[in-house]
């Protein structure tokens, strides 16, 4: 880490009735990092798990950091429990890597490609990530065939 960060404990709250959650940011968005909205960070978590995301304000009077299930599970934490956090503001391009097979239906479908590269970092990544994880191979097919109908129909995230 190159860049200053800046260090705190938070405690993994659950966001409402759904299996999501979140950390408190307990400073100033504004005086921290100048900014009103959000803030694109890196974070690490109890020292161990690495994490890119965003310091949003959801309707609240504090900006949050969500924590995946996929987070949660490597830390091995749930809701109500402690996590040191270490964050950064993070100053790199967001890149989505496109599979081949993916790239050559966009081919295919040039107003679609151009509707997916005009979307945001996270749906883009939502979309990819979709597809990638598919476990037989007609899934993914599918879903190759379902991203396009659903970019088209001007769906933006999964």
């Amino acid at each position: 880490m190159t860049q200053e960060y800046i260090s705190f404990k938070g405690i993994i709250l659950q966001h409402g009735e759904m299996n999501a959650a979140y950390i408190a940011f307990p400073f100033s968005v504004e005086e921290t990092y100048g900014k009103k909205g959000q803030v694109k960070i890196k974070a690490l978590f109890d020292n161990k798990v690495e994490y890119r995301g965003s310091l949003v304000r959801m309707k609240s009077d504090f900006h949050m950091l969500g924590l995946t299930q996929e987070v949660r599970k490597k830390l091995g934490k749930s809701f109500g429990e402690e996590v040191s956090v270490k964050i950064w503001e993070d100053r790199e391009e967001r890149t989505v890597e496109i599979p081949e097979d993916v790239q050559a239906v966009f081919e295919e479908n040039l107003p679609a490609k151009e509707m997916f590269d005009a979307m945001s970092y996270t749906h883009r990544k939502e979309y990819i990530r979709w597809i990638v994880e598919a476990k037989k191979p007609e899934t993914r097919e599918n879903r190759k065939v379902k991203m396009i109908a659903m970019i088209l129909a001007g769906k933006k995230g999964i």
